[in-house]
């Protein structure tokens, strides 16, 4: 069945929605980096070593509740899930604006990243639901640009707000969309084909039947425990850890490594700070058409992550003595190591049955959230102590180096494999 004549509504109704409410929960997640770069640190006698746990913070509650969070919304509600999430990290995120004493603080951040842990996993189940191989790096990557084309637009937005009303009220008015959005989640969404009024009967059927036809011919996996200890589930664990360190480093301290290099005010370094998302937005519509075309995920994907781990040596090499073209080899980096998100998170479905592959990306996005608190912290860190992004630059080409040899080490169903080729324990 050509997937061209399955239920075209889907993508209108279903992918604008996703992308939004990811985006809400990525900029309640990165915004502290602008709130860093503009005050807060005096405001609350915040220091050097602090900021940098209070950034990473976020990301190791973030590790816990992801494969909870993906059960749940495998076996009861995605749809469910996802709308407490929302009121929940909205009103931890608007509370950031309010607090007074750094330990608050420490319990906010780590809440919040507790909260958030749920999402990724909950909407990568929820697209398996609806989506087919054929379609799956597409529907990924809308999901996933909701990450850079939030961060564009915030760096700007966030950029102007801190300038003209403070850090405080910039938290609570960038947290409070996402409470609000939860209620239209809900009238929006449904878990399942079958529960959508607005799909035909034909439509509903044939959609089900074209994601039953993709189960067929896969090995049975019985549980998680069977699927964790898989050594491909393992292997691409421990490379999503060093691509994160490379990743949530460079967004997470960006906006105070440009303002820090160029001298420029934190508007400047906002407007700077938004374009290699822009770079980062072409480069994962591009990379996961190509993707779902020939069905080359991990060509994908390691080729992308040495472009940014070549771009950030080339940064550390110019130094000081050049920032525009420095930025504009972090511009790279970063349109880079975004680029093959959505045909990364394509492979696993693709590798294991579907009672299992949700708690496997679980699994694989919580060793990420492991390399998102180390990246934050040790990028923060290593800028604080040496005064110079350089150290942390060499840094994060050494992990996305890592993970580009972890990507090539791990065998995965090569060009149009047939849906029956999978994972060999």
């Amino acid at each position: 069945m050509e997937n061209k004549l399955l239920a075209p509504s889907r993508w209108l109704k279903l992918i604008p929605v996703i992308f939004f409410t990811y985006s809400l929960a990525y900029l309640d997640r990165a915004n502290y980096s602008f709130g860093s770069a503009s005050g807060m640190a005096d405001d609350l006698h915040i220091t050097p070593s602090a900021s940098s746990l209070l950034g990473a913070l976020f990301f190791l509650g973030y590790f816990f509740f992801q494969i909870p969070g993906a059960t749940y919304a495998a076996k009861r509600s995605a749809k469910k899930l996802v709308f407490f999430c929302l009121i929940l990290w909205g009103s931890c995120a608007a509370a950031t604006g309010l607090v007074n004493d750094i330990r608050v603080l420490y319990v906010i951040r780590f809440t919040l990243g507790v909260v958030e842990s749920a999402v990724m996993p909950a909407m990568l189940v929820f697209l398996s639901n609806w989506f087919t191989k054929s379609e799956r790096s597409r529907a990924n990557t809308f999901l996933i640009l909701g990450n850079p084309v939030t961060v564009l637009w915030m760096s700007i937005v966030s950029g102007y707000l801190v300038h003209g009303l403070g850090w405080r009220h910039m938290f609570i008015i960038e947290g409070l969309p996402s409470v609000i959005w939860a209620f239209f989640w809900w009238k929006l969404v449904k878990d399942k084909p079958a529960e959508a009024k607005w799909l035909s009967d034909a439509e509903k059927k044939d959609l089900e039947q074209a994601l039953l036809e993709e189960q067929k011919g896969m090995k049975e996996v019985k549980n998680y425990r069977e699927a964790f200890k898989n050594p491909k589930v393992i292997m691409l664990s421990i490379q999503y850890f060093f691509w994160s360190i490379g990743v949530y480093g460079f967004v997470m301290w960006l906006p105070s490594i440009i303002k820090e290099s160029s001298g420029m005010g934190i508007v400047n370094a906002g407007w700077l700070s938004s374009v290699p998302y822009l770079a980062a937005i072409i480069g994962m519509l591009g990379v996961s058409y190509y993707a779902d075309r020939t069905m080359n995920r991990k060509g994908a994907v390691w080729v992308c992550l040495l472009v940014g781990a070549i771009a950030f040596y080339g940064s550390y090499l110019i130094g000081a003595s050049n920032f525009w073209l420095s930025y504009s080899l972090l511009v790279i980096a970063g349109g880079a190591m975004y680029a093959p998100y959505g045909p990364f998170f394509a492979i696993i479905p693709e590798l294991l049955p579907k009672n299992v592959s949700g708690g496997a990306m679980a699994l694989i996005n919580s060793f990420g959230a492991l390399g998102s608190f180390a990246g934050s912290y040790v990028v923060g860190y290593l800028n604080g102590s040496t005064g110079s992004p350089d150290a942390s630059f060499i840094f994060m080409s050494l992990a996305l180096v890592v993970s580009v040899v972890m990507t090539i080490v791990v065998k995965t169903p090569k060009g149009n494999a047939p849906d029956g080729e999978k994972l060999a324990a």
